[in-house]
């Protein structure tokens, strides 16, 4: 059976998947590509000038009319259709306007997100020569999220942009620090905990400074004595903080014990869940789930819902259950990255999730025949549709990966939603 043809407007039937042959701004549907739910569609399909369409059989519940058993005749638009379609044409413009204005919220964010970057950056840097400067330089960056994070009762948040080659450290310690801090003001937290866990979480890696790049770049798999060096990075990275007096005592801990575990198979000292504090335990859980999706060159990335599918499965006794649910139930079940094919038939992106509407997600959605500029970022709930499952992005054919440009390196930040 062909998967799709080209058929009259006369031979549509509810339940008929279709593919307008006309520019985006010259139709009222939100897609281009959509399923006919009711008698009115085409009706307002019939009157935009057009004598085919393109239908998915693949995707339709219900075969086109056979061409015999039309009726061709047009009849002029009833009262009803006119109004349908000016509703429809009024909804188009709004949620246009809407996705101008999320187009806006997610390029503000990137912005500050950008910013922290800089700053991750440059505190790196400073760290040897200056580390004094570095720890202050850090209690600012992370004073200035937790202040964000506590004075905002709406958070979204958001997909940021791929990192950039060999910037990684900087990225994983800002995407662990921002996800730590997030998840302990969920876990109400008060607000010196929280600057703890930011501080820990920024700082948690920079033993691998200490490691030759050959090393940790090394895409070959690492010998005993190799590997052995890379789980000291916890100890190397205390030592390199020990030349900061300024850094506070509360957040050495964390840094020390980011890959130990609660049965003690964890490294660099093998402690058990009765020694390590729960910063540490938030932060390992968090580590482990940036880790998951990013790992060393060495690694098989994950999409983020199955690293949270992996961490719930596989950690049971090695990872704080607490906080891993909590970090399920903030993400959603569709963290932002996650590349979706919807109950339309349509594949999209998650851009971000509301906090406190975690079941919907504001998604970007491929259509053929809208330009990428414009692709529709739309609320599954306001229209209805579902996501039917998760696809990893070599999935995609060729030019709905170009479309919808699936992250390498899926970081997050936080901003508010100015349109509750």
């Amino acid at each position: 059976m062909k998967k799709s043809c080209k058929v009259s407007v006369h031979q549509l039937q509810v339940g008929n998947f279709v593919r307008l042959p006309v520019a985006w701004k010259d139709h009222p549907f939100l897609f281009s590509s959509f399923h006919i739910k009711q008698a009115a569609q085409i009706e307002l399909i019939k009157n935009l000038g057009i004598e085919h369409v393109i239908v998915d059989l693949e995707r339709s519940d219900v075969a086109p009319i056979h061409a015999d058993a039309v009726n061709p005749i047009k009849l002029p638009p009833s009262a009803e259709i006119n109004v349908l379609k000016n509703d429809m044409d009024q909804y188009k413009a709004e949620q246009i306007e809407v996705q101008k204005k999320l187009r806006r919220d997610i390029h503000k964010t990137e912005q500050n997100f950008t910013r922290s970057v800089a700053m991750m950056r440059s505190l790196i840097s400073k760290l040897r020569n200056r580390p004094l400067n570095a720890v202050d330089d850090a209690k600012d960056l992370v004073h200035t999220i937790v202040e964000q994070l506590l004075n905002s009762d709406n958070l979204v948040l958001h997909l940021m942009s791929d990192a950039k080659q060999d910037e990684s450290i900087y990225y994983h310690s800002l995407n662990v620090a921002i996800l730590s801090m997030l998840i302990a003001k969920e876990l109400e937290w008060d607000r010196s905990e929280i600057e703890t866990v930011g501080l820990s979480a920024l700082f948690h890696d920079v033993g691998k400074l200490k490691v030759p790049p050959q090393i940790l770049k090394k895409s070959t798999p690492w010998s005993a004595p190799e590997l052995n060096f890379i789980k000291q990075h916890p100890l190397l990275g205390i030592e390199l903080l020990k030349l900061a007096d300024n850094f506070p005592q509360a957040a050495l801990a964390p840094i020390t014990n980011h890959h130990e575990c609660l049965d003690g198979s964890g490294y660099p000292k093998g402690l058990k869940e009765e020694a390590l504090d729960k910063v540490s335990q938030l932060i390992a859980v968090v580590n482990e789930y940036d880790s998951l999706c990013y790992p060393s060159q060495q690694g098989k990335a994950r999409m983020p819902y199955a690293a949270l599918g992996h961490l719930y499965k596989q950690y049971k006794t090695k990872l704080n259950q607490e906080y891993i649910g909590k970090m399920i139930k903030m993400l959603g079940i569709y963290p932002p990255g996650s590349v979706v094919e919807l109950s339309s038939g349509q594949y999209a992106m998650v851009m971000s999730v509301n906090l406190t509407k975690l079941l919907c997600p504001k998604i970007l959605v491929y259509d053929a025949l809208v330009p990428k500029d414009q692709a529709p970022i739309v609320d599954l709930e306001i229209e209805g549709i579902s996501i039917v499952r998760c696809l990893p992005p070599a999935a995609l054919p060729e030019k709905v990966h170009e479309y919808l440009n699936p992250r390498e390196r899926v970081s997050y930040y936080f901003g508010g939603d100015s349109r509750k």
